[in-house]
């Protein structure tokens, strides 16, 4: 019998930026996404885990924003806020190629357009 995979806490960290040379631990997300052995997220689990599967988005003093990780048409995911609202979601850059594992990096859309890189910092067991 085989386990599946297993929900983890992931944190991004923003990479170096002319902003910020050294990174950002003030700017990046922390999000619960089903990770298979490799560290890829895992869509099937999403879908029966799917309210599970939230997003904390954190960007210097601004406020927090906390949505959901979704699975969008066509198979990419995004990070998304606002369930009533006009503001677009935050696209994960090939998130469904990449592995999630400390010191590997990703990048992320704004919901502005703009791409920023960040850092896998920990991958943690829910």
């Amino acid at each position: 019998m085989t386990t599946a995979p297993a929900l983890k806490k992931i944190r991004l960290n923003l990479a170096r930026t002319k902003e910020f040379p050294n990174g950002s631990a003030r700017h990046g997300y922390e999000f619960v996404a089903p990770l298979d052995a490799d560290g890829h997220i895992d869509a099937g689990l999403w879908k029966k885990e799917r309210d599970r599967c939230r997003v904390r988005r954190f960007w210097g003093d601004e406020e927090w924003e906390i949505g959901h990780l979704v699975h969008r048409p066509g198979g990419s995911w995004a990070f998304h806020y606002d369930i009533e609202g006009e503001d677009d979601d935050e696209a994960g850059y090939r998130f469904g190629a990449h592995a999630f594992a400390p010191g590997e990096y990703v990048s992320i859309k704004d919901e502005d357009g703009e791409l920023h890189t960040f850092t896998v910092v920990t991958v943690q067991d829910v």
